[in-house]
């Protein structure tokens, strides 16, 4: 009897002392998940905006001096804004290094200018000599920099009036003899004609890598044999703009760049393809204007936005503007819309 009832009293002391003291795996394991998931904090996601910098002087003020044009020729015609006989003292001119170049990396950032909307791009910033910096009132950026940024420009980037160019300077109805100048409204012109590039084995790609810095390049074409390229730009405002930059600008080497406007292509095959690329950058000016649903009607495929019935009835009930009975006009709401958006 003795014997039984020992092992009950020295059992108990244990078990009591376990409960107390060492808690189980199931008891450690729940009441650690519940304290993480009292304790676990929300995920806040934190945007962080960099501002814009402002554009820097490119020249000192105090120093800086406005040039008058040079007079290369007797006579000043006021139809086409230059001398008469001024071709051969203009190519001679031409042989004079520019007295600044436009780093795009260190000279870019915003000026008054940013702040109206339409405004031209500097000529002083295109060449490397604007000394006014942020004060200025024309952009120092690339054109078509901010394609798909900040909602602006979707796909036809910084589009001026055919009568003028990026910088505001109004074209005339024909190019000058030596394809010099702004340039013509009659044409849309996109490639550059550069002239006295000193000759290497790497031509293509000095080419390539000097002039991709003014925008995005369609087509480039050297030929060595003569020290001549053409590049292509795929917009407008980059090929007017990069005339301007490399102007009596040099390479790698120390030669000064020839830079004007290209004459037409008799190639065939090039002029189909420009007649094709105006085609689709019309087309895509008419569908971006459009609504969505009526530009999927016109092409034949399904619309997968909202549903066309719905948009008719919310158009029904919202048209009305508050007004029982009144129903605006395709102008109307579409200008009510298009202000919702911006």
């Amino acid at each position: 009897m003795a014997e039984v009832a020992t092992p009950p009293t020295d059992i108990a002391p244990l078990a009591a002392f376990e409960d107390t003291s060492l808690p189980t795996t199931e008891s450690a394991l729940t009441s650690t998940n519940t304290t993480t998931d009292l304790a676990a904090p929300a995920r806040k996601t934190k945007i962080i905006k960099r501002k814009r910098r402002p554009a820097r002087p490119q020249q000192d003020p105090a120093t800086f001096k406005t040039e008058p044009p040079p007079q290369t020729g007797t006579i000043f015609n006021i139809w086409y804004n230059k001398w008469s006989g001024g071709d051969r003292e203009d190519a001679f001119s031409s042989k004079h290094q520019a007295k600044g170049r436009c780093s795009v990396a260190r000279d870019s950032g915003y000026t008054r200018a940013d702040k109206v909307p339409g405004s031209y791009f500097c000529l002083f910033f295109a060449r490397g000599l604007c000394p006014r910096g942020q004060d200025c009132e024309y952009l120092h950026r690339l054109p078509n920099s901010r394609l798909g940024k900040e909602g602006e420009g979707a796909g036809l980037g910084d589009i001026y009036p055919s009568n003028v160019d990026c910088f505001g300077r109004d074209k005339f109805s024909d190019y000058r003899d030596d394809m010099g100048g702004v340039g013509s409204f009659m044409r849309v012109n996109r490639t550059l004609y550069i002239g006295r590039i000193h000759v290497t084995d790497d031509i293509e790609e000095v080419v390539a890598r000097h002039f991709a810095e003014w925008g995005q390049v369609e087509r480039i074409r050297v030929l060595p044999s003569r020290g001549v390229a053409f590049v292509t730009y795929t917009h407008l405002a980059n090929s007017e703009f990069a005339k301007e930059a490399m102007a009596h600008q040099s390479l790698d080497h120390d030669e000064t760049l020839n830079v004007r406007w290209a004459t037409v292509d008799p190639n065939p095959v090039a002029q189909k393809r420009e007649a094709r690329r105006v085609e689709e950058q019309a087309a895509e000016a008419i569908r971006r204007a459009l609504p969505a649903s009526y530009v999927a009607e016109l092409e034949g495929r399904r619309y997968e936005g909202a549903d066309p019935e719905e948009e008719r009835k919310r158009r029904k009930i919202e048209g009305s503007f508050g007004l029982q009975g009144y129903e605006a006009g395709d102008k109307v709401w579409y200008a009510a819309k298009k202000a919702r958006i911006e």
